[in-house]
């Protein structure tokens, strides 16, 4: 698995605010733009579907995204498969799927692992790492509503919320 490591430094006495997504498919819907204006720095757990998705989320915040099994074409391959990020004392995983995860990888280490790939939106707790899914923002699959997620670090407190659009 090729993971692409970055550490990113912010002023820990404030609260730092993620947009998380997932599964666009190539479909940004107007109302993540409206949602995510205001956060520090937007995660896309991969099946991008199209390079202007991400272009469009830059315009809002800085993105970092990971590849789906989806993505294709030389833009999809400039897009690692994973991502570590430490946020100050937080690190983050951010994988399209959680069986792309080699037996090399701690879990442990990490406070938040981000996935996307099954379209169903979660928040799960597991042996002190929390486990978040976005869900699809793009197109509906399957009875899962269309969603994505925020992530906010607030002087070493963290909470996670799924946001639910009204499609």
């Amino acid at each position: 698995m090729t993971t692409e490591t970055q550490k990113i430094t912010f002023n820990e006495h404030h609260a730092y605010s993620i947009g998380v997504i997932s599964d666009t498919h190539g479909l940004l819907r107007p109302e993540v733009i409206t949602l995510f204006k205001g956060v520090d720095l937007i995660l896309h757990a991969g099946d991008v579907g199209d390079p202007d998705v991400l272009e469009e989320l830059k315009s809002v915040a800085p993105v970092l995204g990971v590849r789906g099994n989806m993505d294709y074409g030389n833009w999809a391959e400039a897009l690692p498969v994973s991502r570590s990020l430490s946020l100050g004392k937080t690190k983050l995983l951010l994988i399209h799927d959680m069986d792309w995860i080699d037996g090399q990888t701690a879990l442990g280490d990490y406070q938040v692992i981000i996935t996307g790939h099954t379209h169903r939106p979660l928040i799960e707790e597991r042996n002190k790492v929390i486990y978040f899914n976005p869900g699809s923002a793009g197109y509906q699959r399957r009875q899962y509503p269309v969603s994505i997620g925020k992530l906010v670090l607030d002087n070493g407190h963290l909470d996670a919320r799924l946001v639910e659009l009204g499609v």
